[in-house]
């Protein structure tokens, strides 16, 4: 499965950062650049349950491909929810099943940084975007 422009960026650019100081800034980028949701979105039907923070999430297709925006309060979580629609903006409801949470984040170096908590959310917002992509 190839990657989406965006996560091949991702990818590039953190496979260059040396430390984890680096990374940490990196991630933080990553989340201010992701745009937010209008309030208009933040309804309870939106809502990822399953994440320690408040986080919404809408997604549309777009000639078979996936869109999600989100918005999240916590500004680390924020940079691994970028990450993380870096990685599925553009696929298939097909492509989108098939995603490898846990070898992304190892592959940005970003693993050892997910604690049970997180990788649990991050999960949940993953199941939350298949669950959109597969209608009923």
């Amino acid at each position: 499965m190839s990657l989406p422009a965006d996560a091949i960026l991702a990818l590039e650019t953190f496979q260059k950062a040396m430390s984890w100081e680096q990374r940490a800034r990196l991630l933080l980028q990553w989340g201010d650049r992701m745009p937010t949701l209008s309030d208009v979105d933040k309804v309870d039907a939106n809502r990822v349950h399953g994440c320690e923070s408040r986080m919404w999430l809408v997604g549309a297709l777009d000639q078979g491909q996936w869109q999600f925006a989100a918005s999240i309060d916590a500004r680390l979580i924020r940079g691994l929810v970028a990450l993380l629609l870096a990685r599925v903006n553009g696929l298939s409801a097909a492509e989108l099943q098939q995603v490898d949470l846990p070898e992304w984040f190892n592959q940005l170096g970003l693993s050892r940084q997910l604690s049970p908590s997180r990788s649990n959310g991050l999960n949940a917002v993953l199941q939350r975007m298949n669950e959109l992509a597969t209608p009923l």
